[in-house]
């Protein structure tokens, strides 16, 4: 996940933006006091938003607790602890490995191979947790790595891959979280989560696809976007770009469209005034922003700076 999924700060009640922010630092937490100080640089928004969604639907009330960290050491920062938190820290260094992995073998990076050196020992210990997890991980980026080296044009099809593996992580979330929950019930949730999953996955890739459109024309890497809707060479990226815009704009929004719907038929329990920012405004206005020309780096907000690690 690429951090795309945000909150709009400015719309979030005090005490909301508290429980947010108790989330992103415990998962934080988590990963620091289980798997070391270096893997912390793999989190991201998204993960935020992950246990949220997972933990959403439970009575259970989060309990926040306020706490000094390594990179805030003078504040106290608000902490919450729970089982979706976890899950959300261990997807993260999955991803964090494959995706080193992916540095390693495509560019050589020396960098990537020494960080997997770091987290080589710990990458198992979650593996042995989420074998099932890891297993439809790596099946889909192999797809997804011919897909890409075959240079292929078809949005639908090159997006499917990342799509089936964020699929993938909602639903096991769901099932490792709510397991306890039987027949009809467990099954409508399990396939909610499971298309939460896929829609956002589709509209993370697209998302990414057209945020580096200038940075892979000037390496000459892949990009879906030019291949499916015929990059000349005539053209400069702005102009490209200003072709394709209201199409690419259609398909991302189609996809909010439908999480939008799916979340709302959810029975949430909690923390539904963070979950609706991130839905309306969040995810709206960080599509806004890549469709306008302004890279996640660029737009991410002022306020959301002392949410990192």
């Amino acid at each position: 996940m690429l951090g795309y999924v945000q909150i709009y700060k400015p719309e979030l009640k005090v005490r909301e933006y508290d429980v947010y922010q108790g989330y992103y630092c415990g998962i934080c937490k988590y990963i620091g006091e289980n798997f070391g100080q270096l893997p912390r640089a793999a989190l991201s928004y998204d993960a935020a938003f992950l246990a949220l969604m997972l933990a959403c639907i439970s009575d259970a009330k989060d309990n926040i607790k306020w706490e000094h960290c390594i990179v805030h050491p003078m504040a106290k920062r608000s902490v919450i602890s729970n089982d979706a938190i976890a899950y959300a820290g261990d997807v993260m260094l999955l991803l964090a490995w494959y995706k080193l992995e992916d540095d390693a073998r495509d560019d050589g990076s020396v960098k990537a191979k020494a960080a997997m050196l770091t987290m080589k020992k710990k990458f198992k210990e979650i593996a042995r947790r989420h074998s099932g997890l890891c297993l439809e991980i790596e099946n889909r980026l192999k797809e997804l790595h011919e897909l890409e080296e075959a240079k292929c044009e078809s949005l639908d099809q090159v997006c499917e891959p990342f799509a089936l593996i964020m699929r993938a992580i909602f639903s096991q979330g769901a099932k490792l979280l709510h397991k306890k929950r039987m027949g009809e019930e467990f099954a409508a949730l399990h396939q909610s989560f499971a298309n939460i999953g896929y829609h956002l996955g589709k509209w993370i890739y697209l998302m990414d696809a057209a945020d580096d459109i200038s940075e892979n024309l000037e390496k000459g890497s892949y990009n879906p976007l030019l291949y499916r809707y015929g990059y000349e060479t005539i053209e400069t990226g702005e102009e490209f770009y200003d072709r394709i815009k209201e199409k690419v704009s259609f398909n991302l929004f189609h996809y909010l469209a439908v999480i939008s719907q799916l979340v709302d038929r959810m029975d949430i329990k909690k923390n539904k005034g963070i979950i609706d920012n991130i839905i309306y405004f969040g995810l709206n206005r960080k599509t806004e922003e890549v469709l306008n020309g302004k890279t996640v780096d660029e737009s991410d907000d002022k306020e959301n700076d002392d949410e990192s690690i």
